[in-house]
């Protein structure tokens, strides 16, 4: 089923590649590549994302463009292994994209002091912390809280709902052990951000156990769980890895909630994990896919209309994000063509760094306002958190990192 589910994306993925690639020397048109795995380690979640970013950029074009400039979108599947990124990175250097929409946390961070040599804006689907200090990372933007602020704000959120309910409130303090593959950047980023909001909270930190992206059995990462007996555990993979962890965890009675990075908590969790993911939590910086607030609406049409051989019950909640990332550039590129000065440092100084409290297409896809300026690109510190309750998510509540802990933010917490 998955591989075919895959056949269905790349085939109706790669006329849309051919057509931008074929199309790049129109006349009046802007040209935007894009980096994405549809075939490697996080291609579970990245098809969705893929899918999002050809439809958004459809959008874009059907709605004026960028200041009437149509946009000529070319993207390549590295298949999540860095050296390709690297190789189809210069390739679409030499094709003189204006900006590029990345995907990972590992091929982003490896690329970003190229990107900043080179002046070239890259929006990511990885919201690593390290790549909000523009003093090191000037070009890497995207739209959500960084890593490190959503597993924050998971954690606190956790802390304040869900611990005043334990047996042992006031007994004794919580704790916490973190699961996540111990190589990959992405799964990595925040944990040292967790730990420390863990600290801060009073909780007692277990072991870190190691699962792989790609495991499908954590039986004995769960028994060495219980021996810490975590009332809560961080996961830090990938929608794939994390279900097989939460259905072994609840075969062998580990007892512990589960708290989720972004790219591992979609709606295929309830079907892959069943029981196991009940009560789950993950930021939510944007909706869902099932929702149907905002532009919503619009966004299942482009769905529809571009790849109409993916079912809407099987696309996810990494669509909408693709959308967030798609509009944040465009609204970068409109407002520095209107300055006159479409380029690179345009697009970031003209573009990104005027913006404050922007609310990308009006709130209509759910993200926080977003505010950038020449010393901090982290979007924003305001962190809806969710749970799957009854196969559903719903909000639980809305953390305001940045509002809570203003002088940790402004000092500490920055590019980490």
């Amino acid at each position: 089923m998955k591989g075919l589910w895959i056949k269905t994306l790349l085939v109706s993925l790669v006329p849309v590649f051919l057509l931008g690639f074929v199309s790049l020397a129109g006349a009046g048109s802007i040209r935007i590549g894009g980096l994405t795995d549809c075939t490697g380690a996080t291609s579970d979640v990245g098809k969705d994302y893929a899918l999002g970013l050809v439809e958004a950029w459809h959008y874009v074009n059907d709605t004026g463009g960028i200041n009437g400039k149509k946009v000529k979108y070319t993207w390549f599947d590295y298949g999540y292994r860095i050296p390709e990124a690297l190789t189809k990175y210069k390739l679409l250097k030499r094709m003189r994209v204006l900006a590029i929409e990345g995907w990972g946390t590992g091929d982003t961070e490896a690329l970003s002091p190229t990107v900043l040599k080179d002046k070239l804006p890259y929006v990511s689907a990885s919201f690593s912390a390290h790549l909000t200090d523009p003093a090191k990372s000037a070009y890497n933007l995207f739209f959500a809280p960084d890593y490190s602020t959503q597993a924050r704000a998971a954690l606190t959120a956790w802390y304040e709902t869900r611990w005043p309910k334990h047996k042992d409130y006031n007994k004794r303090r919580p704790r916490l052990a973190c699961v996540y593959a111990f190589p990959s950047p992405y799964a990595s980023s925040p944990i040292k951000a967790i730990k420390d909001q863990a600290k801060m909270l009073g909780f007692e930190i277990g072991p870190d156990q190691d699962v792989s992206l790609t495991a499908i059995d954590t039986k004995s990462q769960i028994m060495a769980l219980k021996k810490f007996a975590p009332d809560v555990c961080w996961h830090g993979n990938t929608t794939m890895t994390v279900s097989a962890t939460m259905r072994d965890a609840y075969a062998l009675g580990l007892g512990a909630d589960w708290l989720v990075n972004f790219w591992g908590f979609d709606e295929n969790l309830p079907k892959m994990a069943g029981e196991a993911a009940e009560g789950a939590m993950c930021a939510a910086p944007a909706y869902f896919f099932g929702s149907n607030k905002g532009i919503m609406k619009t966004v299942k049409e482009y769905c529809k209309k571009y790849n109409p051989g993916v079912p809407l019950k099987n696309r996810l909640k990494f669509t909408v994000a693709a959308w967030n990332n798609v509009l944040l550039l465009r609204e970068a590129m409109v407002r520095a063509d209107k300055a006159g000065d479409l380029s690179g440092p345009g697009i970031l100084h003209k573009g990104f760094e005027t913006m404050r409290g922007f609310a990308i297409a009006g709130g209509g896809l759910g993200s926080s306002p977003v505010t950038y300026t020449a010393t901090d690109h982290r979007p924003t510190g305001l962190v809806p958190v969710a749970e799957l309750k009854g196969g559903k998510f719903q909000i639980v509540t809305t953390i305001d990192v940045k509002g809570r802990w203003p002088k940790k933010w402004k000092t500490e917490w920055l590019g980490w």
